[in-house]
């Protein structure tokens, strides 16, 4: 059991930044949209953001230390949960890690580059072990407490497909999560058919799916984080690559733990109202701390 979450936050937002030809946003919430990172943009009660929810969540889920990855423009995290080093939230303890773009780049390096930094600014969690989630997904109490409770060193929440309540459009582009008979992962096939899909369902005759909710061994995935090669087709360090580098070496090394429900999700303006309707009918009243 462990008390660390890491939350990835320094993205750039570039497919909610995209423009929309449905005209349902106010001015001030298309502003929002397009100036903030998206855990941030208001979509709850009082016009509290999403990140407010994953942090309530994660504390019910017994998680004590959040870690935000930011990127160096990120000063409305700061007005929110605190300027310090360590910020009381709620009783939650907040710090914040920045993730810095290369000199070479105009983009972050990805998420694995961004847990890297992070672990390198916190060098504690190199002898402990942290659940890692985004920041633009509400992942609820059961799956972080499953990644937080469970015995395995490195782990990971792998999702029913059937059970996502998205579009067959967006459903259709996730990762398949291939695994063994014990559930172990074997192998991440990006982007397949539905033949191939089809193909590696598991003993419940169920196609899974990451959504990127892991949960690392920091004394087992430091080297696999520092040495992640860059993935020359989107000329990013991703997180599945060094899971798929970890399995690769050790074949019980990732666990995947089975559930099946739904993932809110903040990608693109019309996920707005979305979530902000999920939320009014989840959390009816304001959130109780």
């Amino acid at each position: 059991m462990h008390d660390n979450l890491i939350i990835l936050a320094a993205g750039m937002s570039s497919r909610m930044k995209q423009n929309t030809t449905t005209n349902f946003l106010t001015k001030e919430e298309e502003d929002q949209a397009n100036e903030r990172s998206k855990s941030l943009i208001s979509v709850g009660n009082d016009g509290r953001p999403l990140l407010d929810y994953l942090l309530f969540n994660a504390k019910k889920a017994g998680y004590k230390n959040i870690y935000i990855v930011i990127n160096e423009q990120g000063t409305l995290f700061y007005e929110l949960y605190g300027k310090e080093k360590s910020n009381n939230f709620h009783g939650l303890s907040i710090s914040f890690a920045i993730q810095y773009i290369a000199e070479n780049r105009i983009k972050p390096f990805g998420t694995a580059d961004a847990v890297f930094q992070a672990v390198e600014q916190f060098p504690e969690l190199n002898t402990q072990q942290y659940t890692i989630c985004n920041s633009d997904n509400l992942y609820s109490v059961k799956a972080l407490k499953l990644l937080r409770e469970t015995k395995n060193k490195n782990a990971f929440i792998s999702y029913d497909r059937d059970a996502l309540d998205f579009s067959l459009e967006k459903i259709l582009g996730f990762a398949i999560m291939n695994l063994d008979t014990e559930n172990y992962l074997i192998n991440i096939i990006e982007k397949p058919t539905e033949k191939i899909a089809n193909k590696y369902k598991d003993l419940f005759g169920k196609i899974r799916v990451s959504m990127n909710i892991f949960k690392f061994d920091g004394k087992t995935m430091f080297t696999y984080l520092k040495n992640c090669p860059v993935n020359t087709e989107r000329n990013e360090k991703e997180l599945p690559t060094v899971v798929l580098n970890r399995v690769h070496d050790d074949s019980k090394a990732f666990l995947g733990i089975l559930l099946s429900e739904h993932v809110p999700d903040l990608t693109s303006k019309e996920d707005i109202n979305v979530i902000r309707d999920y939320l009014k009918n989840e959390f009816q009243n304001e959130l109780k701390w």
